[in-house]
Formats: C-alpha cells, sequence, structure tokens
C-alpha cells in the first residue's frame, strides 16, 4: 500500500489487499480500478476527491459492495466500508449512520430503545446506497419511502468540500432519489426512526407445482384490494433448480410465496384469506419483535451474480402478470426470482425529494442468476408484457441491465437533476455511485 501527499491511504493493480478491497456481494461484475482509496474517516474522502482531479480520474464510490458501480476500468474507486459507527439518539427518535453502516446494525442498535428504521428486507444492505435510491422498505406503506425519513446528509463535493445538506435544499431534493447521477460521496446521513417494537409478519409458501401460479397470483392480486393502507406485502415467484447446492426441501421446486409485515392488530384475520388459496408448505406469519423482521423474506446472504431491473406499474394486468411468470418459471434458461410488490398508502406521499413514480400501484422486480447478456434476453420480452402499464423504474431495482438512471424520471425532475449536477459537479467527476 503506497501513500499519496493527502496522507490518504492508496491501492494499484497488483498490491497486496487490492482485490480484497474490491470484493463484495455481486459477483457479476468485474472492476479494475486505476486507485481505491479504503477510507476510514471524512477527511480521508475529502482526500480522495481532491486527489481525483490531480491524476484525471472519475470517482466511483462502493460501501457494502451489494450493489456494484457496472463493470469499471480505470478511475478511483472509494471504498467506504470502514466508516460503520451507528449513533442513535433515543430521546430524538434519530440516527446518525456512517456510509458504511448495514442495515442490521441499525437495526440492533435501535431495538432495545423501542425504535427501528425503515430499512429493507436483508440486513446486509448498506444504509447509505439504499437511502439515496428511495428505500422501499418492509413497512413502505405505513410509513411511506426511507427516504422521506433523512433528516440530513453530510456529503463531499466534487469541489472537496464536506457539506451538511438539509431539506428544502436542491441538493437535498437530487440526492434522495435521484439515481445514480453521482452528486458527491456521503459520509453520514442522519434518519428518523420509528416506534415498532413488534409486528405482525412472515411468509407463506406455496408450491407452484401443485397450485396454479396464476391463481395465487391472483388470489394475492384480488386480497392486496382489500387490506389496510398500512399493511405491507410482496408476491414472489422463484424456480429453485434441481442441484445439490440447494437445500433438499426447496430443490427443483416453483416455490411460490406472499410475505406480509403489519404493526396493526387482527394480523390473523387480516391474512386468512391467503390460507385458504391452497396447500402450505410452510406458513411462518406470526407477532415477532422488529429485530427478527429479516426472516420475513430471507434474502440469500451469501455473494453471487444477478442481473435484474423493474417497472413500476399504474396497476396490476393479472394476466400479463401471469404470462410473465410462466416466462419466468421453470424451464427458462436461467433462474429468474420474480417480486412483485404492492405500493400505495404512504408511498404515494408528496416528500421534498426526488424520490419517481409515487403514483404506482405496484412495483414488479425481475432478478435473472445468469450473465448480462442472457439476463437481457429472457427479462426484456417479460418486462414488454408489462410495458402499457409501467410507469419508470426503481433506483433501488436497477441491477446492472444498462443505463441506471434511464427511464426514472420524467422529463422536467430529469432536467431539473442535470441542473444540480452541472451546479455541484460540472466535470462530471462522480460517474459512478453505487451501494
Amino acid at each position: 500500500m503506497t501513500t499519496t501527499h493527502h496522507h490518504v491511504p492508496v491501492l494499484h493493480p497488483g498490491e497486496s489487499g487490492y482485490d480484497r478491497e474490491l470484493a463484495g456481494f455481486q459477483t457479476g461484475f468485474t472492476q479494475r480500478p486505476e486507485l481505491i482509496v479504503p477510507a476510514r474517516s471524512a477527511d480521508d474522502v475529502i482526500a480522495a476527491v481532491r486527489l481525483a482531479p490531480d491524476r484525471n480520474l472519475p470517482v466511483a464510490v462502493q460501501s457494502t459492495g451489494h450493489g456494484l458501480p457496472g463493470s469499471a476500468e480505470g478511475g478511483l474507486l472509494i471504498t467506504t466500508r470502514r466508516m460503520d459507527r451507528v449513533t442513535v439518539d433515543p430521546e430524538a427518535r434519530t440516527a446518525r449512520v456512517q456510509a458504511g453502516v448495514r442495515w442490521g446494525q441499525v437495526v440492533e442498535a435501535a431495538a432495545p430503545h423501542g425504535l427501528a428504521p425503515l430499512n429493507g428486507s436483508a440486513p446486509s444492505v448498506g444504509a447509505v446506497g439504499y437511502l439515496l435510491g428511495g428505500g422501499l422498505g418492509i413497512l413502505a406503506r405505513e410509513f411511506g419511502y426511507a427516504a422521506d425519513h433523512v433528516r440530513s446528509v453530510d456529503l463531499v463535493t466534487a469541489d472537496g468540500r464536506l457539506r451538511h445538506v438539509t431539506p428544502g435544499s436542491d441538493l437535498y431534493w437530487a440526492l434522495l432519489g435521484g439515481g445514480g447521477h453521482g452528486f458527491g460521496v456521503v459520509t453520514e446521513l442522519e434518519i428518523g426512526l420509528v416506534p415498532v417494537r413488534s409486528l405482525f409478519g412472515g411468509s407463506l409458501v406455496l408450491d407452484g407445482g401443485e397450485v396454479e401460479p396464476a391463481a395465487v397470483l391472483r388470489a394475492y392480486a384480488e386480497w392486496t384490494r382489500t387490506v389496510p393502507d398500512g399493511l405491507t406485502s410482496t408476491f414472489a415467484a422463484v424456480p429453485y433448480p434441481d442441484v445439490p447446492a440447494m437445500p433438499p426441501h426447496l430443490r427443483g421446486r416453483y416455490i411460490l410465496s406472499v410475505r406480509v409485515a403489519w404493526t396493526g392488530a387482527d394480523g390473523d384475520q387480516l391474512v386468512e384469506p391467503l390460507r385458504k388459496i391452497g396447500p402450505v408448505l410452510s406458513d411462518s406469519l406470526r407477532e415477532m419483535p422488529y429485530a427478527e423482521s429479516h426472516t420475513i423474506h430471507n434474502d440469500p446472504d451469501f455473494p453471487h451474480a444477478y442481473y435484474g431491473d423493474s417497472a413500476v406499474l399504474s396497476e396490476l394486468d393479472v394476466e400479463k402478470a401471469a404470462q410473465v411468470l410462466a416466462r419466468t418459471g421453470p424451464g427458462t434458461d436461467a433462474m429468474v426470482v420474480v417480486q412483485i410488490n404492492q405500493l400505495g398508502g404512504a408511498l404515494a406521499a408528496p416528500a421534498p425529494n426526488s424520490v419517481p413514480n409515487r403514483d404506482g400501484a405496484f412495483l414488479v422486480r425481475l432478478l435473472a442468476m445468469a450473465d448480462r447478456e442472457q439476463a437481457r434476453e429472457i427479462l426484456d420480452p417479460a418486462f414488454a408484457l408489462l410495458a402499457p402499464r409501467t410507469l419508470g423504474r426503481s433506483p433501488n431495482f436497477a441491477f446492472g441491465t444498462g443505463d441506471r438512471s434511464e427511464g426514472l424520471h420524467d422529463e422536467e425532475t430529469r432536467k431539473r437533476l442535470a441542473g444540480v449536477k452541472d451546479q455541484h459537479d460540472p466535470a462530471n467527476r462522480f460517474r459512478r455511485t453505487t451501494s
């Protein structure tokens, strides 16, 4: 490891620790930056950003490696995973989270105070990247996007200055929901917490070989029209390959599930119609401490390659969505995970940020365990089926299948974002940012 005149540690290709520093959750992309700066503090980030123009290098950021900036040759990569401090203020119901913090740490720090962050389904996801993309959490329909609860952002801009950004400024608006525009490097955020100790949640799992997938989807869609605004739920379909690496109870099975999270009363009563859809493989719906909420989705916690995209829909055309299931189910060339989130509720409320498509009724996410080309061949025709009702994409769920900012915002918002970008990063120093 060599050191620059800014006294910030730098790694070059071929040096010990370079490859280890690049490793992340996403194994489908390769990155070969010219320099890596493993930042331990805001001062390291400032030094790295000031170093970039000297070397005429674009800047990319990697916090936890859950999402990566795509295939990246050259440039300067700042890694922030060592900046992982969480501070909870139980009186103010806030938490300060540094750039490398993962959601599991925030849940753990808030729980003893009867508080919870508006985190997503996977505890290993980085808090900052998720929040900058909007943050569609497990209690999203009750509390809205996680970005709506951000109190302030500490950000190093292209001029090498650390700024404290608060609601009301153009930069605050653009950062939260701006989707890959790259306005600077976030070093710390302050977020609001919600007074949630426990919730009713879990998943109901059915075997797609025993029940008609389209019928389960139809029943789910009908059920979503009857539930309270604050109940958040997701339908998922996963064709598990018949290979030894898979757990025996999943091998070769087409698993359909409905995941639910609800902080109100009568949870069992609300999910009763779901339990009547067909023979259930497993039912984990129960009252649980919020600290166990990651068990609702049971996201994989091992690194792997994946490519995916999303479509925010004005409404769910069940017949078209059933055709998507047919195209991505067993027999498809690659394993494809389909996830359909009910939106609405508090997600539709306006907020002083650029999170797009707040009028969406459902979000469809398709994730292929394949290389980029094969993924596009499978996913493009599936998204084409949904196109007539598609409003746009979600910034959090554009996984390496092309330009991350394309199709996210309406023209007026795009122009405003471009104006903020020109003001704060006229040289387009920040090309790629990631979670």
